[in-house]
């Protein structure tokens, strides 16, 4: 399974090599867009994107961009809590 996180593409870094940066989450790094490249590669700018490992993968609209987003602070949310509890465990069979 992968998991793709939505970016938004703000640049086009490198037309010859199809590169753009994208920004995840205020975080800005460079990706490939092959897969979902266009001509102009400019008219990429502004749309988002699910990004894996350095390549957008597929273009999404801002809506489904926001819904994903959301769910994964929940997951990350729920991550936290569970580690919280299982550290609470732990330290309640240390001390019988």
């Amino acid at each position: 399974m992968c998991l793709g996180i939505p970016g938004r593409i703000v640049a086009v870094t490198d037309a010859a090599r199809q590169m753009a940066m994208a920004e995840v989450s205020g975080v800005r790094r460079e990706v490939n867009v092959a897969c979902v490249a266009s001509a102009p590669l400019e008219d990429l700018v502004g749309k988002w994107a699910l990004i894996h490992v350095g390549f957008a993968m597929a273009l999404i609209d801002e809506d489904e961009a926001a819904a994903t987003l959301d769910a994964l602070r929940e997951l990350g949310e729920a991550q936290e809590a569970l580690e919280a509890m299982a550290a609470g465990d732990a330290a309640l069979g240390e001390r019988a």
